[in-house]
């Protein structure tokens, strides 16, 4: 089974035709900028197309702080996204109070853990829209 660096290599040298599908549902990479460094993190995360938009949740397993790569897009959300073999710049921002039960539901469908996770922790996970920038 795949993730995180061997996951993200494979990922990108075959445009996602190793990665993409993983364990039953479908993964993108999501490209930050570390917050202090400056330097590029990819990771990657299991999304859900939303309208235009892609979704991807900020859950690192129920763990009680936020993702790293969560942490940097709030300080930078100018990111990068790779889908299969489309790569694009997209802006990403934290659903709203009001979108989140909609789009939570769509990713709990994708991945039903993220129910679980919420569960394990007092954070209010969030779920992150990525808009695609032209």
């Amino acid at each position: 089974m795949l993730f995180g660096k061997e996951h993200v290599r494979r990922y990108q040298e075959t445009d996602g035709a190793e990665g993409h599908e993983w364990n039953g549902t479908t993964v993108l990479l999501l490209t930050t900028r570390g917050r202090k460094s400056g330097k590029p993190y990819t990771t990657p995360l299991i999304y859900q197309r939303y309208g235009d938009d892609y979704l991807v949740v900020a859950s690192k397993g129920g763990d009680p702080d936020h993702p790293q790569w969560y942490k940097n897009l709030v300080a930078g959300p100018d990111v990068e996204v790779q889908v299969l073999g489309e790569r694009f710049k997209a802006r990403a921002r934290t659903a709203s109070e009001t979108e989140k039960p909609d789009m939570w539901q769509v990713m709990a469908r994708a991945w039903p853990d993220y129910d679980n996770y919420q569960r394990k922790t007092d954070r209010q996970i969030p779920v992150v829209v990525l808009e695609h920038v032209t």
